[in-house]
């Protein structure tokens, strides 16, 4: 398979979990981005291919409201504690993100890196208007799905 083709994305997304290492903060922002991804996908979870491994997310990175190219670097850290077979996943606000993320995957698997790094998903969304609670409110959320594999 080549380079390009794993960096790619379909629509359905894959089957996912939470490691019990994520606080509960964090799981609760997850399950919420992971949501409004699903809407933004229009393909139920339960559709996903039976033989489809289940993506497990380790750690969270929050990049919203950070400008390039501090996302990226909040990734790098993020993916000193995810160990091969699982994943980060990272959100991000700013347009830049989306090609820095995606070159450093596409870097790690053209290197003799021990674990590459495949973008499982690489999509954006909208987030819907606020209910005019103090919360911060973004038009484009960039979601990305990194997962640790074995190069041998």
């Amino acid at each position: 398979m080549s380079t390009d083709s794993q960096l790619s994305t379909t629509n359905a997304l894959p089957s996912i979990s939470l490691a019990a290492t994520l606080s509960d903060a964090d799981e609760q922002k997850v399950n919420d981005l992971l949501a409004l991804l699903q809407a933004a996908t229009n393909t139920p979870s339960h559709d996903a291919d039976v033989n489809q491994q289940t993506i497990v997310i380790k750690r969270f990175v929050d990049g919203r409201g950070l400008a390039c190219p501090m996302p990226l670097l909040k990734t790098k850290v993020g993916l000193r504690d995810v160990v091969n077979g699982e994943s980060l996943y990272v959100v991000a606000t700013d347009a830049n993100s989306q090609a820095d993320i995606t070159a450093f995957c596409r870097q790690s698997q053209q290197t003799n890196m021990q674990n590459q790094l495949v973008l499982t998903v690489n999509k954006d969304t909208s987030e819907p208007p606020t209910d005019g609670s103090l919360t911060q409110h973004f038009d484009t959320i960039y979601h990305f799905i990194i997962t640790k594999t074995d190069s041998n």
